[in-house]
């Protein structure tokens, strides 16, 4: 039985969610959800199946007046960040791209870290 839940969403991401609809073909906004949250699920099994030590890459995307912020969160995980590239986009908006090396715990924490720090975007860890 599915149930019924209710979600607030700032402007610039409802209209987000209602241009994936449309470009996806998605029937409703529930559906588009839905999906999202199958993508989330997927990548976390993935995570959970990372041992030993492991090498990724680690993508953020935030607004530029974020961008001290996140060198502070980048700072906190220095141990396991080998490469960073830093990358102006449009839009007043910055592309972080991390290669990772270090055990699979502490990879999952960063990606962790990053994924729910509202100040980013876009995050994605790509285990290689």
């Amino acid at each position: 039985m599915a149930k019924i839940i209710s979600i607030s969403l700032s402007e610039d991401l409802l209209e987000e969610l209602e241009r994936l609809q449309k470009e996806m073909g998605f029937s409703g906004k529930s559906e588009t959800i839905r999906a999202g949250i199958r993508m989330l699920v997927s990548d976390d099994k993935e995570r959970a199946k990372l041992t030993g030590v492991v090498d990724a890459v680690l993508l953020a995307i935030h607004k530029d007046e974020y961008v001290k912020d996140i060198s502070e969160l980048a700072h906190m995980h220095a141990p396991i960040i080998k490469t960073q590239i830093h990358h102006h986009l449009e839009n007043e908006k910055c592309l972080e791209i991390y290669v990772l090396n270090g055990q699979a715990e502490k990879i999952r924490a960063a990606a962790r870290a990053f994924q729910k720090n509202k100040k980013i975007d876009l995050s994605k860890l790509i285990p290689t």
